[in-house]
């Protein structure tokens, strides 16, 4: 399991596609928000959703194995009682990491992916950490738990 500031900051340096399991086409969803954040932030959002044709000016995939790209960070959405077939699809279609978001917590789907080679991170929000670890969040007064005169060894574009 994923769960600290150099492993964060390395997935999020190193991967450039997410695919968004659960994301939603109202503007006032968290998952709508974060996954604007992270295409402003240079990333490939693919959003994944059987209830839409088209999210944020990108085709909508009703599953993971749809999806004809390499896909780097699959971040869920859901329930947690939905990540284990999610977990399944994301090793199915080799994606390198398995993103819950905050409040979803999954460790049996967690287990699976990591068993599978993924790497797991569990109960936190890709924008959030984005925003923590490389977006100057800290400058606006927030505690980001980051001590350094350094810039980050990996910065994303």
């Amino acid at each position: 399991m994923v769960d600290d500031i150099p492993g964060l900051r390395r997935i999020l340096a190193t991967s450039k596609v997410i695919a968004v399991v659960g994301l939603s086409a109202d503007w006032f969803r968290p998952s709508y928000f974060a996954a604007k954040y992270m295409i402003e932030h240079g990333y490939t959002v693919i959003p994944v959703n059987p209830r839409y044709e088209q999210i944020l000016g990108a085709k909508c995939y009703k599953s993971l194995r749809e999806i004809p790209l390499q896909v780097d960070i699959v971040d869920c959405f859901r329930k947690p009682p939905d990540i284990m077939p999610i977990a399944v699809d994301a090793i199915a279609i080799g994606a390198k990491v398995l993103w819950q978001q905050l409040g979803v917590k999954n460790s049996e789907a967690a287990h699976r992916a990591e068993a599978a080679g993924l790497e797991a991170v569990m109960d936190r929000c890709v924008k959030i950490e984005h925003a923590r670890l490389f977006g100057g969040l800290n400058w606006a007064g927030v505690n980001t738990k980051v001590i350094s005169a350094k810039r980050p060894k990996y910065i994303a574009n």
